[in-house]
């Protein structure tokens, strides 16, 4: 990569702020359309905050799809291309990077997946910017569903996001950065989703017992995605390529958990700048596959409570069960298939989608133990 490429060159942000309003523009006027018979409701913002969801949940995807086909650095500055706004304006540097390294970082396809990536983001800020002027605008009709304040910091959070992106980029893939904006993208997820709810109440009663149940697998679920993103992000998932073993003949390999977990360094090499030894990537693995086990445990656990609850609460149950096969499928199918692209992205896009549907789940239980009833 060219070392005198100016990682921050903020000569193009104009335009990509421009382009974002743009992207998140055409599903708002979709939506305004749609929605003209709420106009100023709650009704609205709760579209409003399901629709920037779902485009949040696709913009997660498609980051895993940037780091799964290491196109993180197909533009070596930040915000955009060479200081161009798009890839056709860096043709040429781009084209001088690929002849030096015919097969990257920076290519002319992992350039555009990379700003496509940047489009799509900025978009969903604009999305989360329109969702808290809207939210505080009418949070006289709104104040008894939710207060403006979470969209104020959703608007936050979407911004600390932004400043993440540009040090995946300026850190040259730091695996603790690229793991922290990856959480920052499922943590949007939660955000999103807890408002959703919130904007159409409807009570879900529980024992005390298994609604702290719930959120021990919604914490649990969290320290596994953060396990898992530290996999992919050290490019650890082949670290063990059987199973159940994790090498042929091995269920306790070499593991070097000292180094594996040591968080601040960059990637491939240890806390010294030295290379990182592969014990500590078969660490790295191995964490995941027995937090996999827990967490698996703890869901049909969990999923079976809610079936024994009756015709209310068997729908999720049945929902976290086919997420946990789901999960479980992916995952294997990385390992035993040699990582595909195609299973990466499913294993990615299940923890997304646990984690919203656990956001949904727990905002119904504390809408029921607010407006408590009959259980």
């Amino acid at each position: 990569m060219d070392a005198s490429v100016d990682l921050v060159n903020l000569a193009p942000l104009a335009q990509l702020l421009a382009f974002g309003a743009l992207v998140g523009g055409a599903p708002l006027l979709w939506l305004r359309l749609r929605s003209r018979a709420h106009a100023g409701s709650p009704e609205r913002l709760r579209a409003l905050t399901l629709l920037t969801l779902f485009l949040t949940f696709d913009l997660v995807i498609f980051g895993a799809f940037t780091r799964l086909t290491d196109s993180g650095l197909g533009c070596p500055d930040w915000p955009g291309c060479y200081g161009q706004f798009s890839p056709l304006g860096a043709r040429g540097e781009i084209q001088a990077a690929q002849t030096a390294m015919p097969t990257g970082p920076v290519t002319h396809s992992k350039a555009w997946i990379e700003m496509i990536h940047r489009y799509l983001a900025s978009g969903v800020g604009f999305l989360i910017l329109v969702l808290c002027i809207q939210s505080w605008r009418q949070r006289r009709q709104a104040a008894s569903l939710v207060s403006p304040w979470w969209s104020t910091l959703t608007l936050v959070w979407v911004c600390m996001q932004g400043a993440f992106g540009a040090l995946t980029v300026t850190m040259k893939l730091f695996p603790a950065i690229v793991t922290l904006h990856l959480l920052g993208g499922l943590g949007l997820l939660v955000l999103l989703a807890w408002q959703a709810q919130a904007y159409a109440p409807r009570p879900l009663r529980l024992g005390s017992g298994l609604r702290r149940a719930v959120l021990v697998l919604f914490v649990l679920t969290v320290a596994q995605v953060a396990l898992g993103g530290w996999v992919s992000t050290n490019y650890a998932v082949l670290a063990c390529d059987a199973f159940p073993q994790c090498h042929a003949g091995q269920w306790w390999p070499a593991m070097d958990f000292e180094q594996g977990f040591t968080l601040w360094r960059a990637l491939g090499e240890n806390a010294e700048g030295g290379l990182l030894p592969f014990a500590a990537l078969t660490a790295i693995h191995m964490a995941h596959r027995l937090g996999a086990v827990v967490l698996l445990a703890v869901l049909v656990a969990v999923a079976c409570g809610l079936w024994r609850r009756g015709a209310e609460a068997r729908p999720w149950g049945v929902w976290l069960l086919g997420l946990a096969a789901w999960q479980l499928l992916s995952g294997l199918s990385n390992v035993v298939l040699d990582w595909p692209l195609l299973a990466a992205l499913a294993h990615t896009g299940g923890a997304a989608a646990l984690l919203t549907l656990l956001s949904f789940l727990l905002a119904r239980l504390r809408q029921g133990a607010v407006h408590p009833g009959p259980l």
